[in-house]
């Protein structure tokens, strides 16, 4: 008769139990295969006090728990002055090449004291302050002076406008993706500029991550790629006392629906936001600044305003978390008149929304104030003033639900 095996001792065989469902966690939460765990082809798992170590690294970083009281207070309090029911953001940091294209097609020399006093003129505007509650600030406006010299951020601040800066460099292709995928530049150096842009004034930054539906799609490895260095940035950016404001920008161009913007836009935002709360973001003190939800530009689908209304807020019901104060849409090719009517539309939808939605705009501004001077050869301040207290009082009215559009402004019309 073969020999009788003798059974493990009662201990013996609940201490096996608890080694088997440690390897299975630890398979788990390392993403090892599980037959790797037990065989130890790619070594050994960690033990359960290793384990418990990285359960206990999350914790700490959890909700910007390595911030003191006060300095979690500080940017909370930035947070909720950009907030601000009925007022926005006015984004002037486009890039000198950029606005200096701006000027160009309108006849303008691209100038550095032209672009100078054509910001101070974005802040300064008189009643602008009513409009606006931030300015965001390309790096060289934020080292410039008032005609009065007083810097720039300082001038903001002294009209009640919390100035901000963008940090990012340039957009850099991702090898191997499909065409219009890439990143954002920028994370290496990113405290010591926020450091000095914090001395300089500024009490929050703004970095822009461009997205581009394909087929329906953005791949994994380009929003995963994006969300976390915006995750990464959001970090670095509150440990050095300036409040993110993330920016996923998903372009207008293609020929998507509207159903698959919705999903595409739920994807990017929840990976943005687990990304963010992974790396250990004070999420009370962050601020978002997404595209409105948008077929694109070539869908040959008809869409009322108010059908985009609903796909917006349908968005942020299913993944944008409570603790984040405002969202301040970018318009991203929009027309103020369409940008105006559907954030008007948004804001008067009776479905929930615990957050302040407003703008955070800039070419839906600045385009038809640079109309003005096509063919004058130069900056026509006073007029351009004039324009823009008008529009940022549109702005401030869609912001409240209070706009009243003309009559298809808004709707998303295919093209011929």
């Amino acid at each position: 008769m073969p020999a009788r095996v003798a059974m493990p001792s009662r201990s013996r065989r609940v201490t096996l139990l608890a080694a088997f469902l440690t390897v299975a966690v630890s398979s788990l939460a390392f993403k090892i295969p599980f037959c790797q765990g037990l065989t130890g082809t790619r070594g050994p798992p960690p033990r359960a006090s290793s384990l418990a170590r990285e359960v206990g690294h999350y914790g700490r970083a959890h909700n910007g728990a390595h911030l003191s009281a006060s300095q979690k207070a500080a940017l909370e309090e930035i947070a909720e002055a950009i907030g601000t029911p009925g007022k926005g953001i006015t984004a002037t940091d486009e890039g000198p090449l950029t606005v200096g294209g701006r000027f160009e097609a309108v006849g303008v020399e691209n100038t550095e004291e032209n672009r100078r006093t054509y910001r101070q003129m974005l802040y300064t505007a008189k009643g602008a302050n009513k409009y606006l509650s931030a300015a965001i600030l390309d790096p060289e406006t934020v080292f410039q002076k008032s005609d009065d010299g007083v810097p720039f951020p300082k001038v903001c601040s002294d009209l009640g406008i919390v100035p901000g800066v963008k940090p990012h460099l340039k957009i850099y292709s991702l090898p191997g993706t499909a065409d219009g995928e890439t990143v954002m530049q920028g994370l290496d150096s990113l405290a010591a500029r926020c450091k000095e842009y914090r001395e300089a004034g500024c009490r929050f930054a703004k970095w822009r991550s461009p997205l581009e539906v394909s087929e329906g799609e953005i791949s994994r490895l380009c929003i995963e790629a994006n969300m976390h260095d915006l995750a990464r940035y959001a970090l670095i950016c509150q440990d050095e006392g300036l409040v993110p404001i993330v920016e996923p920008d998903i372009s207008l161009k293609g020929d998507h629906d509207l159903e698959t913007a919705v999903r595409v836009n739920v994807e990017v935002q929840s990976e943005l936001y687990k990304a963010m709360i992974d790396h250990g973001v004070f999420m009370e003190g962050a601020v978002l600044k997404s595209n409105m939800v948008n077929p694109g530009k070539a869908c040959k689908t008809a869409y009322t305003c108010e059908e985009i209304a609903q796909a917006n807020v349908e968005v942020l019901q299913r993944c944008m978390p409570v603790s984040i104060r405002t969202a301040n849409y970018l318009s991203g090719g929009q027309s103020l008149e369409d940008a105006s009517a559907r954030l008007n539309a948004i804001n008067r939808h009776s479905g929930k929304k615990p957050w302040n939605l407003s703008f955070s705009w800039s070419a839906a501004l600045q385009l038809p104030l640079l109309e003005l001077c096509k063919g004058k050869g130069s900056l026509q301040l006073e007029e351009m003033e004039e324009l823009y207290l008008k529009e940022l009082a549109i702005a401030s009215a869609a912001a409240k639900g209070e706009h009243s559009p003309a009559a298809g402004d808004g709707d998303h019309t295919p093209p011929p």
